[in-house]
């Protein structure tokens, strides 16, 4: 049986959407759960389900919490019982195989990796996102661990986010391109320059430089970036999304014939949004940790965390770590020797 550590007091939404996401998990999934938080607000959310106690669910008391907002090295300090420390330390202890947080980022990043540290020959761990293109789902990485990067990291990232997208995507020669602001080898800035000398050479697909408008062309599979870059594309596409489907439906309601159109569109309308839906994939695994963390969106519903569970659930049933161990152990030679240090730029 695997257990999956939730920090239920993580999230705009906690803890009740968070619980409610681990019960459903639980109904689902050949999982046990163990819910981290506060007593109190635990025992309430979990009120509303008669069957939690036959569902593999236990709780662990934790002392505070870390808000959205909070600065994450400065409050870990100050709240060593916060609900993510304890459950990071949970998974840690080994009496779980995985993390799954909504909350701070920052917090839970670094809550990871204290507790998990990192696999040998990974200098930074990075947030890998699941997006949308017009064939099939691919990988972004870094999206927001790391604001600042060096070229070796993003060739780790190129390899971890190939792992990512054969185990969870079923790719089985995922093609990296490396985010960039011109297809030519020589556009980019300093980072993006010497890393795609690096990737160039590397035991990966490398398909060169990806544009910003080929990111959902479905013409890479994993795409490897800075997390500053990495995070403003994110955000850009929820925005983009949300702005598009509003704007939709403010015109199918404009008048009489696009409101029967958009009566007999509804299936199709519904497979869009499954499609842009950032809940379908609950969250995005920290690679390069060494112990399996989902690190979800804030505005994380039931079902995201259901899916989040899910997810931990399949890296930890795959023996995901062990699998990006070997494959960056065998890179890391090919690091030492083709890379030639470089100052990092002033602005990425």
């Amino acid at each position: 049986m695997i257990t999956v550590a939730v920090d239920a007091m993580g999230g705009n939404h906690a803890p009740d959407a968070i619980v409610d996401g681990a019960v459903a998990a639980a109904r689902h999934l050949d999982v046990e759960i163990v819910l981290v938080g506060l007593r109190e607000e635990l025992d309430a959310a979990l009120s509303r389900h008669e069957d939690w106690r036959e569902l593999g669910i236990r709780t662990v008391d934790a002392g505070d919490t870390i808000g959205m907002g909070d600065v994450p090295a400065a409050t870990l300090r100050r709240k060593p019982r916060a609900s993510i420390r304890v459950a990071a330390d949970v998974v840690s202890r080994g009496e779980a195989a995985a993390l799954v947080s909504a909350g701070n980022t920052g917090a839970t990043v670094m809550a990871a990796y204290s507790a998990f540290g990192l696999i040998p020959g990974v200098d930074r761990p990075a947030l890998a996102t699941t997006i949308p293109t017009r064939t099939r789902a691919a990988v972004l990485l870094d999206a927001g661990a790391n604001a600042e990067c060096r070229p070796q990291h993003l060739l780790q990232f190129a390899v971890m986010g190939g792992v990512y997208a054969r185990v969870a995507l079923g790719i089985a020669r995922p093609r990296v391109g490396l985010l960039s602001i011109g297809e030519e080898e020589t556009k980019g800035n300093e980072l993006t320059r010497e890393a795609h000398r690096l990737l160039k050479s590397a035991p990966v697909h490398f398909i060169g430089n990806v544009e910003g408008r080929e990111i959902y062309s479905g013409i890479a599979d994993v795409i490897v970036c800075d997390g500053f870059t990495g995070n403003v594309v994110l955000k850009t596409s929820e925005g983009l999304v949300d702005t598009v489907e509003t704007l939709l439906g403010a015109e199918l309601q404009a008048t009489f014939s696009s409101q029967v159109g958009y009566l007999l569109s509804r299936r199709a309308f519904r497979r869009f949004r499954r499609r842009v839906d950032y809940s379908e994939y609950g969250g995005a695994p920290l690679l390069g940790a060494a112990g399996l963390a989902i690190v979800c969106h804030g505005r994380s519903s039931a079902k995201a965390i259901r899916n989040a569970i899910a997810m931990a659930y399949r890296f930890a049933a795959s023996n995901f770590i062990h699998r990006v161990e070997q494959e960056i152990a065998a890179v890391a030679s090919f690091v030492v020797t083709h890379h030639r240090p470089t100052e990092l730029p002033r602005h990425s």
